[in-house]
C-alpha cells in the first residue's frame, strides 16, 4: 500500500464514525419528523447508510489491493453526496420557512398580545373610574343621609346651618361656603351662615335680587359660577371677600322649596376649580337639601308664632270671662286672681308638670264660668237662699262642664270648675265624689277658694283674721279637704 493510499483510508476512517453517528442521530429523530417530511428524512438516512457501505468497500480496495475502477466509486460517492446535500438543503429551506411562519405567528401574537393589553388597560381604568365614581356616590348618599339627619334632629335653622355647611363644603373640595336667606319683604339676600371663612366679611352680605352672582343665581333659578374671579367682566359685587380671602373660583346656587327662592348657598376656592357634570349634579341635590330644612324650620317659627299667638288669645279670652263674671258682683273683684294664685302656687309646691299647671292656671280662672247660668235674681240675693234657689246655685258646675267641654282646647282644664265643690267625704255635688276620686286640682282649689273667701271682707261680713281662718280649714281636713293636702296648704300660704 502506497502512502497516498495509507492516507487516504485513515481519513476515511474518522468519516465513517461520523457517518454512524449521524445514522444514530437520524433513527432517534425519526419519530419527531412531520409526517409531510419522513420521506425525505428518510431518503437521507438511507444516503448516509449508502456512504458508510461506500467509505467500507473503498477501505476493502485500498487495503486488498483489489483491481476495481476507484473512479466508479468516488463518483457514485460523489453523486450521493449531491443528492444528499440536495435533500439537506430542501430539508433546510423547510425548516426556515417554518421558522420564519414561526416569527411571523409570534410576531402577530405578540401584537395581539400587546392589543389586548392596551384593551385590559383601558378596561381596568375604566373599572377604577367607575369604582371611584361608585364611591364618590356612595359618599354623596351617605352625606345626604348625614344631612337629612341633621334637618330631621334640630328645626334651629342657624344651627341646621351651621352643620349642612360644615358636612357639605369638605364633600364639594370647597375652601368655604354660606347660606344666604332671602328676606321675602325687602326681597335682599341676607346672611345665614357661614364656614371656612378666615374673616367676618361674609357675615355683612347684603345683595339684592338680579345683582351680582348670588343675585342672579336667585333671580334667574340656577347654579351661577365664576371659574376665575380675577378675570373681567366681574360680577361679583363683593371684592372685600377677595381681599381678605384670596378666593379664586365661585359656585352659587338657589335654594328653591315649592317653587320659592328661599335663599343661595355658595361656595369659594381658593384655587381654580372647573366642575364636571357629576359633582354639580351633587351640588343642586345639597341644595334641595338646603331648601327643605329652610322651609321646615321657617315653618315650624310660623307655627309656634301662631300657636302662641293663639294661646295668648285663648288666654286672654279666659281672663276676660273671669273679668267679666267679677264684674256681676263688684264685692268679689279680685277673688279669681288670688285663689288662681294660690292654687299655682300649691300645685307648683307639689310638683305637678308645667303642662298641666296650664290648665290648672285656666282651670281656676273658669272655676265659677257656670254661673253666667245663674239668675242674678239668685247670684246677687244678699239673704239666705231657699231650697229652690239653692238648688240652682248647686247646678254651676255641671252649667260649666256643659259650657267648657265641647271646647276642645279647655277640657284638660274642666277639673276645677265641674269638681271644686266636691267633698273628701262624699257629700259635695254635683256627683258625690269622694277621697281621690276627687282631681287633685279640684282639692286644691277648693282649700284655696275656702281661704280666700273667709279672709277677704263680704258685704255681710267681716274678713276672719288669719288664725282663725287656718283653724277652720284644719277643721275641715278629712271632711271637706284632703287632709294631706290642708297641711301643705297651710305650710305654703
Amino acid at each position: 500500500m502506497t502512502p497516498s493510499q495509507l492516507l487516504s483510508t485513515m481519513l476515511v476512517i474518522p468519516g465513517i464514525i461520523f457517518l454512524l453517528a449521524a445514522v444514530r442521530l437520524c433513527v432517534q429523530t425519526r419519530r419527531q419528523v412531520p409526517l409531510a417530511l419522513a420521506w425525505k428524512w428518510q431518503a437521507m438516512t438511507g444516503l448516509v447508510v449508502f456512504f458508510i457501505v461506500g467509505y467500507l468497500f473503498f477501505i476493502v480496495i485500498q487495503i486488498r489491493q483489489l483491481l476495481f475502477p476507484v473512479e466508479i466509486v468516488t463518483g457514485l460517492i460523489f453523486f450521493g453526496g449531491s443528492l444528499f446535500v440536495f435533500l439537506v438543503i430542501g430539508l433546510a429551506r423547510l425548516t426556515l420557512d417554518k421558522v420564519q411562519n414561526a416569527d411571523r405567528e409570534i410576531i402577530q401574537t405578540n401584537i395581539s398580545l400587546v392589543q389586548k393589553n392596551r384593551e385590559l388597560e383601558k378596561e381596568i381604568t375604566a373599572r377604577l373610574e367607575a369604582e371611584g365614581r361608585a364611591r364618590a356616590r356612595l359618599q354623596h348618599l351617605s352625606t345626604l343621609h348625614g344631612i337629612d339627619l341633621v334637618i330631621n334632629s334640630s328645626l334651629d335653622l342657624r344651627l341646621t346651618m351651621k352643620l349642612f355647611l360644615e358636612q357639605t363644603v369638605p364633600q364639594l373640595g370647597m375652601d368655604a361656603g354660606a347660606i344666604l336667606l332671602l328676606n321675602s319683604h325687602t326681597q335682599i339676600l341676607e346672611h345665614g351662615a357661614d364656614w371656612g371663612f378666615e374673616g367676618k366679611g361674609i357675615r355683612q352680605t347684603r345683595v339684592r335680587l338680579g345683582e351680582g352672582a348670588a343675585g342672579i343665581a336667585a333671580s334667574e333659578r340656577r347654579v351661577f359660577n365664576l371659574i376665575d374671579l380675577t378675570e373681567p367682566p366681574d360680577l361679583f359685587i363683593r371684592q372685600e371677600l377677595l381681599k381678605e380671602e384670596k378666593f379664586i373660583s365661585y359656585y352659587a346656587v338657589p335654594l328653591l322649596a315649592k317653587g320659592q327662592v328661599k335663599g343661595v348657598f355658595e361656595i369659594f376656592c381658593r384655587r381654580r376649580f372647573e366642575a364636571e357634570p357629576e359633582w354639580l349634579d351633587f351640588f343642586e341635590a345639597l341644595a334641595i337639601q338646603a331648601a327643605m330644612a329652610i322651609d321646615n324650620a321657617t315653618l315650624f317659627r310660623k307655627f309656634q308664632e301662631s300657636n302662641i299667638e293663639l294661646t295668648l288669645a285663648y288666654d286672654t279670652t279666659i281672663e276676660g270671662w273671669a273679668k267679666a263674671l267679677e264684674l256681676r258682683d263688684s264685692e268679689t273683684e279680685g277673688h279669681t286672681q288670688r285663689v288662681t294664685e294660690l292654687t299655682m302656687k300649691v300645685a307648683c309646691a307639689l310638683g305637678i308638670h308645667e303642662e298641666e299647671l296650664d290648665h290648672v292656671r285656666r282651670g281656676a280662672l273658669l272655676h265659677d264660668i257656670g254661673k253666667m247660668a245663674v239668675p242674678d235674681t239668685i247670684l246677687l240675693n244678699t239673704g239666705p237662699l231657699n231650697e229652690e234657689e239653692q238648688q240652682i246655685m248647686r247646678r254651676h258646675p255641671g252649667f260649666a262642664f256643659e259650657l267648657l267641654s265641647p271646647i276642645h282646647y279647655l277640657r284638660p282644664a274642666l277639673d276645677i270648675p265641674y269638681c271644686h265643690h266636691e267633698h273628701w267625704d262624699g257629700t259635695g255635688y254635683p256627683r258625690g265624689l269622694q277621697g281621690a276620686q276627687i282631681p287633685l286640682a279640684a282639692r286644691i282649689f277648693a282649700i284655696a277658694d275656702t281661704w280666700d273667701a273667709l279672709i277677704s271682707a263680704r258685704r255681710y261680713r267681716e274678713a276672719w283674721p288669719e288664725a282663725k281662718v287656718r283653724e277652720h280649714i284644719r277643721s275641715l281636713a278629712g271632711s271637706h279637704f284632703d287632709p294631706d293636702l290642708v297641711d301643705i296648704f297651710l305650710a305654703t300660704v
